[in-house]
């Protein structure tokens, strides 16, 4: 039971980053690709009818952990609390930047929206990179379960280390560039012209950034946690899950380069899939590492509810993740081919 719902709460956080990260990859890009308000708007339309339905998979994941992992939910909430309001605010401003854009028919007012949800979705993306590199790195958890975590200490990634330092920073800049390529893929997918040829060359670039950024994560990972390869050793047919993230990373390029946007989004899902995998599967059964004392860490054993509720559980969150892919895939249907650009004052 406690495989399972590990394994629940890891596809519920793949399928957020996977959904929700090309929407963000849309804001990350939109000032750069985009050169008109009505290339804005193009974005903006490519997005508009899926952004909130991709957030959802954000909701029932945290509902999902909540149910599972009652101590992890109220251990990382507590000790993140700083760093999850700034999550909080920034998609509240994302979410305005993308609603009230078009609200008011004026230049200075649309520029201002699109500021603030292309800004809200880089920063975004860095905080939730650095997310992760804070569970890979380990928390100051104490005895009861509990830590506090400052936004800053002496930026190194030392046993009462904040939530920023050179290396959660390094994971925010691979995740930067992770969504940069993903979002820029999508949008090349939707959109024709101009503004697909430069969403082709952003993603182009954000290959390298991306390459690179994950070469130096990996060497940081492997002198910070070494322990985290330990399981590939234990049980060999883990390594499908770097192999999938190195298919995807060299898919992207492929396929950019063949200007198949199609196979190339594929290709960057699969490279957020695998990724997140191999760290999960690294972890297990650790779900939150203590930096300084590994007997306090939160693992699957020491944190899981309840069977009773788990079996009542698995019986709701089936019937929910049945409605939700179902949900998906009419979306995914009904807004498939590129964009067509609504009349000025309909749409986004």
């Amino acid at each position: 039971m406690e495989f399972l719902w590990f394994c629940i709460v890891a596809f519920m956080i793949t399928m957020y980053a996977i959904l929700d990260g090309f929407d963000l990859g849309a804001g990350i890009i939109h000032l750069i690709a985009a050169r008109t308000d009505e290339e804005r708007r193009t974005i903006l339309n490519a997005v508009g009818p899926v952004w909130d339905g991709n957030e959802v998979w954000l909701l029932a994941g945290g509902g999902t952990l909540y149910l599972a992992f009652p101590l992890l939910y109220a251990s990382s909430f507590s000790g993140f609390y700083l760093p999850l309001m700034i999550v909080l605010w920034l998609l509240i401003l994302r979410a305005l930047g993308i609603e009230f854009r078009h609200q008011v028919h004026h230049p200075l007012w649309a520029a201002f929206w699109d500021s603030v949800f292309s800004i809200g979705s880089i920063l975004l993306s860095i905080v939730f990179g650095a997310a992760l590199g804070n569970v890979v790195r380990g928390v100051p958890l104490q005895a009861d379960g509990y830590f506090f975590a400052p936004l800053w200490t002496s930026f190194t990634p030392q046993p009462d280390a904040g939530i920023l330092d050179w290396f959660t920073v390094t994971m925010g800049l691979v995740s930067f560039f992770t969504l940069t390529t993903h979002g820029a893929n999508f949008i090349a997918i939707k959109t024709e012209g101009m503004l697909q040829q430069r969403a082709r060359t952003i993603a182009g670039w954000a290959w390298w950034g991306l390459t690179l950024t994950s070469a130096a994560a990996l060497i940081a990972t492997s002198t910070i946690r070494p322990a985290l390869w330990d399981n590939f050793a234990a049980y060999a047919w883990g390594a499908i899950f770097p192999l999938a993230g190195i298919a995807g990373i060299v898919g992207m390029f492929i396929f950019n380069k063949r200007k198949d946007d199609t196979k190339a989004f594929v290709s960057s899902a699969a490279f957020i899939a695998g990724m997140l995998a191999t760290t999960a599967f690294g972890l297990f059964p650790i779900v939150l590492p203590a930096s300084a004392n590994p007997a306090y860490s939160l693992t699957v054993y020491n944190t899981l509810t309840h069977a009773y509720g788990l079996s009542v559980g698995i019986i709701w969150w089936t019937l929910g993740i049945v409605l939700a892919i179902g949900y998906l895939v009419f979306l995914v249907r009904s807004f498939k081919g590129k964009v067509k650009l609504p009349a000025e004052g309909e749409g986004y």
